[in-house]
């Protein structure tokens, strides 16, 4: 009997050997699911050591358990307390402080920030735990608006990072102060900052948790400066990071929302309509992921460009109730169903209370065309005049882009279709080198636009005709019905291809007048007038004067 327990003992002490060596194996080659699932066998046969539980609590975290991760960095914290092991203790509490923070529990992260202060302070040593401890104060006042004071921090912490050669604390400082320079108005030097994280990142430098952390933060920046084409090539080497980590949850889908964003605008909307549910699934797996909200947005905004109204305001409201903000998709939306005064209310208030540079932008833009839309022609003045600031301050080509459409169209407005022609083409210009199909078609319906007004009718013809066909490949229905609108309330004489003195030219024909007469009325000479009467016959495949009257009075052109 004796012996028969004995081999019990033997073969579940075995047990948990292999476990615990299949865990640590599974965690080195960064198989998280095996070794949150190994280490977890593990610790429920024979507790862990400090570091199995290390390691426990960050495959919980990768494998998008929250409430485990928390658990078992409570549970090491004690024990390394209870160890004597104050500086350890210490770097554990701010892990778990970071991790409630990231989740919104903020007074309970307090709590933990400060226990690990005081253990600090106990201790009494120098050591890179002080640096990390600046990290939480930091982003408190970051959100706060005091980004001078963060920058001091941070720049601080970069100090003890430096000392104590501690890559991890480097790379989150250097994120955080290079986000807070771009907010400061510094986005060459911010910018320059995030690259040189970055590069700790892709060398493989830094933990899993803090790579992830700082790919997101780095997208994110370049995002705030409106830096299309670093947050593609920060995004690229993100996927790939997370391919490489299957089992990976927190940080995949963040990668597939930044992904969605750049397929949007590239035009190719059934993959980001793809990839945007794919967020929302994987965000499914980790409840209380505050980033859902996005991917959910992004959703809304494929469904409003596609035309599917419904399933876009549910969308958006869905999205809303993640804490993200429904504008300016819903006053967007508002606009295309024919709500223009709804959709300049509400964006106006918008553009009077967001901050956050990026999102402000946006507001401002769709603003533009919701002010143009209900006729408010001089805030949409005011509105443009903000966003050419930005621009002005960034110097990126997709803000630059984004003024010089709002120019280009309140210009429109204003009766200079001349100077809106000038510079709407400039902005279709950077639409088409950032590979922005739908924004360039737009551009090309106010360019269209712009030469009718000029009287150039094969302008107004081609541009449009253009615009129709990049709208018809992406499935842009309400724009497709936008222009079916403009066609319709064109001038019937334009839309023959006449230009707008051959229009004038038919209404004084058709009046019955003389080219000499017409001459006159019009201070050309009379072989101007025969020449555009004999375009008008030409164009319209007549003959004679009757048959130019008659087709004017059948168009409502007299």
């Amino acid at each position: 009997m004796r012996r028969r327990v004995r081999v019990a003992e033997w073969e579940s002490t075995v047990g948990v050997a292999d476990a615990l060596g299949r865990g640590r194996d599974a965690y080195a080659r960064q198989a998280w699911a095996d070794a949150y699932r190994e280490l977890a066998v593990a610790d429920s046969k024979t507790p862990l050591v400090p570091e199995d539980l290390e390691r426990l609590a960050n495959a919980s975290f990768l494998t998008g358990d929250d409430e485990r991760c928390a658990e078992v960095l409570a549970r090491l914290h004690q024990e390394l307390e209870a160890a004597g092991d104050r500086v350890r203790a210490a770097r554990n509490a701010f892990w778990l402080a970071y991790l409630l923070a990231h989740r919104g529990q903020i007074a309970q992260a307090g709590g933990w920030a400060n226990r690990a202060q005081r253990l600090l302070a106990a201790d009494g040593r120098d050591c890179v735990e002080r640096g990390y401890l600046l990290l939480l104060p930091s982003h408190q006042l970051i959100m706060s608006g005091d980004l001078t004071g963060a920058s001091s921090l941070l720049a601080d912490a970069i100090g003890i990072g430096e000392r104590f050669d501690e890559p991890d604390l480097l790379a989150q400082a250097r994120t955080m102060q290079g986000r807070a320079l771009i907010l400061l108005g510094e986005p060459e030097t911010g910018l320059a900052m995030l690259d040189e994280a970055m590069v700790a990142v892709t060398a493989g430098e830094v933990t899993p948790i803090v790579a992830g952390d700082v790919y997101c933060t780095v997208i994110e920046g370049c995002q705030d400066v409106f830096d299309l084409r670093r947050a593609e090539e920060w995004t690229a080497a993100l996927t790939r990071w997370c391919d490489a980590q299957p089992d990976l949850v927190p940080y995949s889908g963040q990668c597939l929302v930044h992904r969605t964003q750049i397929m949007r605008m590239h035009g190719r909307w059934p993959d980001a309509l793809a990839e945007a549910r794919r967020a929302k699934a994987r965000y499914a797996r980790s409840p209380g992921q505050p980033a859902v909200g996005a991917a959910i947005y992004e959703e809304a905004e494929l469904h409003r460009l596609r035309g599917e109204f419904v399933a876009a305001e549910t969308a958006y409201r869905e999205a809303t109730r993640f804490g993200h903000p429904a504008q300016p998709g819903m006053a967007l939306l508002r606009l295309a169903q024919g709500d223009a005064a709804a959709a300049e209310t509400s964006l106006r208030r918008a553009s009077e209370e967001v901050l956050e540079p990026r999102l402000r932008h946006s507001v401002l833009a769709a603003y533009v065309e919701a002010a143009l839309a209900a006729d408010e022609v001089p805030r949409a003045r005011v509105a443009t005049e903000q966003l050419a600031q930005a621009a002005a301050d960034v110097a990126a080509p997709l803000l630059q882009a984004m003024a010089a459409q709002a120019l280009g169209a309140v210009q429109l407005a204003e009766g200079d279709a001349v100077a809106a022609v000038r510079t709407l083409r400039q902005a279709w210009n950077v639409w088409h080198d950032l590979d922005a199909p739908y924004d360039a078609a737009r551009v090309r319906v106010l360019i269209g636009k712009a030469c009718g007004a000029l009287g150039d009718a094969d302008g107004h013809s081609l541009e449009l005709d253009a615009a129709r066909w990049v709208f018809r490949e992406l499935g842009a229905i309400p724009e497709l019905a936008g222009l079916d609108r403009i066609a319709g309330e064109a001038d019937p004489g334009l839309a023959a291809g006449l230009t707008r003195r051959e229009v004038e030219v038919l209404r004084l024909v058709a009046a019955g007048k003389t080219n000499r007469a017409i001459a006159g009325d019009l201070f050309l000479s009379e072989k101007t007038v025969a020449r555009h009467v004999s375009n008008i016959f030409t164009k319209l495949g007549l003959s004679s004067r009757s048959g130019a009257t008659a087709f004017a009075y059948e168009h409502g052109l007299v």
